[in-house]
């Protein structure tokens, strides 16, 4: 099976199997032992996460959707009714105008988020990685199992024409044997009438 492997890469990819990168090899032994190469790389990339990048994950989608950015104008919208109207009234404004309180708040949560978000992001990439190289490994295994069964009916069609043509010049000759067979007959047979009306 190893040396048919070998033929096989040296055909399709003019090098030897062993000098071949690691996903293409995985694919030519993939084919030679006719298993399929798919596989959910979404769950085997979230197998591998560790529970900090489970949270990270979670904050940055969290941050990225429309209820935190709702909950964050609620507050935002509390926080400036509270210091500027309500609390104004009665003196015991703890963060008034220009609200430097809250931009202390604001800055710590950008400063939090932003690197959260970016953890999530760059983990995304490489669960993006790993998908494109199964893509890349499924499209191969499936172009070269096109390439093999192209092969194989190009092999039955040039079979059948040997087939045929075998078959019509068989044909051929039963027919001159007929053909022949019908002139012996109608020469008899005017041998036959010549010779009895004499001629």
């Amino acid at each position: 099976m190893n040396n048919h492997l070998r033929d096989f890469a040296k055909k399709r990819f003019n090098v030897d199997l062993d000098a071949l990168p690691e996903p293409e090899q995985q694919v030519i032994q993939h084919y030679g032992k006719r298993l399929h190469i798919s596989r959910d790389t979404n769950r085997e990339f979230e197998k591998k996460l560790t529970f900090g990048q489970r949270l990270a994950d979670k904050v940055a989608t969290f941050g990225g959707s429309w209820m935190f950015i709702l909950i964050f104008a609620a507050i935002l919208l509390s926080w400036v009714l509270l210091n500027s109207f309500i609390l104004v009234r009665r003196g015991d404004s703890f963060d008034p105008y220009p609200y430097i309180l809250l931009n202390l708040f604001l800055s710590m949560l950008a400063a939090i988020q932003a690197p959260v978000i970016l953890m999530s992001q760059s983990r995304q990439a490489a669960k993006d990685r790993v998908a494109a190289a199964h893509d890349y490994e499924v499209n191969l295994k499936a172009e070269l199992e096109i390439l093999s069964l192209h092969e194989k009916l190009d092999e039955l069609s040039e079979k059948k024409w040997v087939e045929l043509i075998l078959l019509q010049q068989e044909q051929i000759q039963l027919l001159t044997q007929l053909l022949k067979e019908r002139g012996v007959v109608a020469e008899a047979s005017k041998n036959t009438e010549g010779a009895k009306t004499g001629k």
